[in-house]
């Protein structure tokens, strides 16, 4: 795959992988998160539209790994000075594996450190894609109850846990678990043990919380779809700091890195 269909380039990024970064987002998502941040790159891999500021507007733009090599350049001393480095986004990156692992073969040849966010809901062939090209995963876990996450959210726990356990097994890779906490999903009790029942079973000692925010409310407005979580208060300090502290108790350092 010499092109992929990106929808965002963000520049100067400082919360997804350490350092100064540039996230490109690659559309496509096959989950249905309630809470997602950016609707515009779920489903297929396809250019969508919406309408925004009462235009018409094509959401996602064919790029080739050149293109965006380009692109990832443009900052190569703010990577160099600061250990930051290049993290594919989405929607799922693995939904463009093939060519997901084509671009960060060129990044990594050019000696910029490489990153990638996951849910890991695909089967391991398209990771393996990947792999031997990025220096770091930041993996998400959401709702590990098999019912209840493939109710909610469509993903398979089973997947999601052995795709992780894929990525440990890898010692040249750093892999970070990544909580979103959203209030009335992943927030309650039960869930947040599992979590770090998981963790523990693994020698896990770090994750990433990340705490709901309202940020891409209006995207759905742009799509002419219903947000489901448009009344749904954020957490508040203390909530989030109770959160932090029972992870902590369970030797597992709670690092509150940014908003999803």
């Amino acid at each position: 795959m010499d092109q992929g269909l990106i929808f965002n380039i963000q520049r100067y990024s400082v919360h997804d992988g350490g350092g100064i970064r540039t996230l490109i987002f690659l559309k496509g998502c096959p989950l249905r998160c309630p809470w997602c941040s950016n609707p515009e790159s779920r489903k297929k891999v396809e250019p969508a539209s919406w309408r925004k500021n009462g235009k018409i507007e094509q959401v996602g733009t064919w790029r080739s790994k050149d293109e965006l090599l380009d692109e990832v350049l443009k900052d190569d001393i703010f990577y160099r000075t600061s250990g930051g480095g290049v993290t594919l986004s989405g929607g799922e990156v693995l939904m463009q594996a093939e060519f997901a692992g084509e671009f960060l073969k060129e990044v990594k040849n050019l000696g910029i450190h490489t990153a990638i966010e996951t849910t890991g809901c695909f089967p391991i062939e398209r990771i393996e894609k990947i792999v031997p090209y990025v220096d770091q995963v930041l993996f998400d876990l959401k709702i590990m109850d098999q019912k209840e996450a493939k109710r909610i959210i469509g993903i398979d726990p089973m997947i999601v846990e052995e795709n992780f356990d894929y990525l440990l097994r890898n010692k040249e890779i750093q892999v970070i678990p990544r909580i979103p906490l959203i209030p009335e999903y992943t927030t309650n009790k039960i869930n947040i043990q599992q979590i770090i029942n998981f963790l523990v079973e693994r020698q896990i000692k770090e994750v990433h919380l990340l705490p709901f925010h309202q940020y891409g409310s209006s995207k759905y407005d742009y799509l002419g779809w219903e947000y489901r979580m448009k009344n749904v208060p954020t957490l508040n300090e203390d909530e989030i700091q109770a959160i932090k502290e029972h992870f902590e108790k369970f030797e597992i350092a709670a690092n509150i890195d940014g908003l999803e």
